[in-house]
């Protein structure tokens, strides 16, 4: 199997699908002629043409509402945001129209549209590029929300976000964008959206991260597992909405402690929902209080300060070993 970056990973998605489904179309700044901001497009426009790889002017509210009248004409619309931070100005046509679509017609009729967007820190960028807003979107009922952490399962998600039937936020942790290469099949693979994965099995701890801080949270998980005998088991949530609260609790069960990563800040975030998760379902099981890294509630820094804004290792190994110790 070819070894690919995240990068080429969805392209390749793309590429493949495009093939695969006429009905499906690509849209949004600078995707087209100029193949993407991160190239993630690239190869498209001259492959499919105008008409399947559209340059649309800046308007994220255009772009994503031009999106949704698409797919109720039968297209199957990937609308990319250049960044996550610039959604915001098409959040009224996602949780006005898109969300509401296959409820408001009693299930006569969905909307199924993908929303790709680059997000998270870590590549120098300035706040409005950095953000990891992942809870603001996993709030509207409605609308599913995916974070993939590696190029294969970003390949093998974004497929399955094409053809799923109703609306669905793909972020796109760009400080993994060309991290690391993995081993991606050429050929067709799909992942079910709604599945944490289970990336390495323990008896000792629980570690949940998603996006780029899975690589983090794999790493210190290594170190403490060395340094003491442990076995941790990590969790790879890569759907946020609609969470695999049963996947965390068969965990938490087995290990009675859990420690949990995000990148985002910490109020009312996606690590708040999955601790009441574990409250509802497996409290009695706990030995330690449920943990969390997580970034700080201020405005992402610029560049200079973003790195001690994010969870480090350091900082993942020592709410391990906190947890372990309690």
């Amino acid at each position: 199997m070819p070894r690919m970056t995240m990068v080429q990973a969805i392209n390749l998605a793309l590429h493949q699908e495009m093939e695969r489904d006429p009905r499906v179309v690509v849209m949004g700044e600078d995707v087209g002629v100029n193949e993407g901001v991160f190239r993630v497009t690239a190869g498209l426009y001259k492959k499919f043409g105008a008409e399947r790889v559209i340059d649309t002017p800046l308007s994220e509210s255009g772009i994503l509402g031009t999106a949704i009248g698409m797919s109720l004409a039968g297209l199957r619309p990937v609308a990319e945001m250049q960044f996550s931070g610039f959604s915001y100005l098409a959040m009224g046509q996602l949780e006005g129209h898109a969300s509401r679509f296959r409820t408001r017609t009693m299930g006569r009729y969905s909307c199924p549209l993908v929303m790709r967007m680059p997000y998270g820190g870590g590549v120098r960028a300035l706040e409005h590029h950095s953000e990891s807003r992942e809870a603001l979107f996993a709030h509207l009922p409605g609308i599913k929300v995916v974070i993939p952490s590696s190029p294969r399962n970003a390949r093998a998600l974004l497929v399955a976000a094409i053809r799923d039937p109703d609306p669905v936020v793909f972020m796109e942790p760009k400080r993994s964008y060309r991290a690391f290469r993995e081993e991606v099949p050429e050929d067709e693979e799909v992942m079910e959206i709604g599945r944490a994965q289970v990336v390495r099995e323990g008896k000792d701890l629980t570690l949940i991260a998603w996006g780029a801080m899975m690589r983090f949270a794999l790493e210190a998980a290594d170190q403490v597992a060395s340094s003491r005998g442990v076995e941790i088991e990590v969790i790879d949530l890569l759907t946020i909405s609609p969470l695999d609260a049963a996947t965390i609790a068969d965990s938490v069960r087995k290990t009675g402690r859990c420690v949990i990563v995000q990148e985002a800040p910490r109020f009312a975030s996606i690590s708040s929902e999955i601790i009441a998760q574990i409250n509802d379902r497996v409290l009695l099981y706990l030995e330690a209080p449920v943990k969390r890294i997580t970034g700080y509630d201020v405005v992402t820094p610029y560049f200079s300060r973003e790195e001690p804004y994010f969870p480090s290792v350091p900082q993942i190994r020592r709410g391990i070993e906190q947890t372990l110790d309690f």
